[in-house]
């Protein structure tokens, strides 16, 4: 389990490691938050290339780093995500809001 967070202007990427399930999810929340608070990018990539396992806890995981980037008025893209992790996505609806990237 692991966060690295880099940024390049104005832009933060997250590279998550491991599996987001609820063992795990709180710690990379309070971390991702907690650089957001600090920091203010413009744009949060959340990269999920190094993600093989995500539960409901990735669900919200995704959607509280959405609402608080939009609160600071910013966006957030999701990267890397295997097609099992884009099909969680598409499920629960968080694919309409066009965070999905390349």
């Amino acid at each position: 389990m692991g966060v690295k967070i880099t940024q390049e202007d104005i832009k933060c990427t997250v590279l998550l490691e491991g599996d987001i399930d609820h063992h795990n999810a709180r710690f990379m929340r309070q971390s991702i938050d907690d650089y957001i608070s600090k920091n203010h990018p413009k744009v949060l990539c959340l990269d999920f290339s190094r993600i093989k396992f995500m539960d409901s806890s990735g669900i919200g995981l995704i959607m509280g780093r959405f609402k608080f980037i939009k609160l600071l008025g910013g966006e957030l893209e999701v990267v890397g995500a295997s097609n099992s992790i884009k099909k969680i996505i598409k499920l629960s609806g968080l694919e309409s809001l066009g965070i999905i990237k390349k």
